[in-house]
């Protein structure tokens, strides 16, 4: 059996897209934020977090735990703690290019792993204090890495993507699909 360790829908919905057979188990893990580390780093040790932590009570299932976080400037933008926090960090954004970083964890029954990480490039359209407005209005972000949607209502805030997008969203799948069959 195969168990995504993660309480995200926009994951549970991108490996459906897989037709992969799964379920959607997590169990509480400390994730890091330390703006010292590596994106890569960073994002790596929390995705094996979550999937260690459901593998305490599930060793014998393959177990993926993913983390996303959106980097400008080499600094981790979490989720916002509030819709004040949320302007700032879309303000922050608009107009630059940032990296989103996903980290994958992949524990399989016999002991083995795979950990990998993909990184992409968004760049945000100038935005004016009105777009930001009507974008906060419009989309629920303040369970988003960085303040934003990729899979809704993008054309308002992003110009151009270098990369995977499934990756902005959540979860690389295509490199997932080769890790688990590798």
């Amino acid at each position: 059996m195969l168990i995504l360790a993660s309480q995200s829908p926009r994951r549970r919905d991108l490996l459906q897209r897989t037709k992969l057979n799964f379920c959607v188990l997590s169990r509480p893990a400390k994730e890091e934020n330390h703006a010292a580390l590596p994106p890569e780093q960073l994002c790596a040790r929390n995705a094996s977090a979550k999937a260690e932590a459901v593998a305490k009570d599930f060793h014998d299932h393959t177990i993926i735990g993913a983390d996303t976080l959106v980097f400008l400037d080499g600094k981790p933008l979490g989720k916002p703690t509030d819709m004040a926090d949320a302007h700032r960090m879309l303000t922050e954004l608009q107009g630059r290019t940032h990296s989103v970083c996903t980290a994958v964890a992949i524990l399989f029954p016999n002991g083995k792993r795979r950990d990998f990480a993909v990184t992409s490039y968004v760049t945000f359209l100038p935005m004016s204090e009105s777009d930001i407005d009507r974008y906060l209005a419009e989309v629920p972000v303040l369970d988003k890495a960085g303040a934003y949607a990729m899979q809704e209502k993008s054309e308002l805030i992003v110009a151009d993507v270098q990369g995977d997008i499934d990756n902005v969203i959540g979860l690389p799948v295509t490199r997932l699909l080769q890790e688990l069959t590798a």
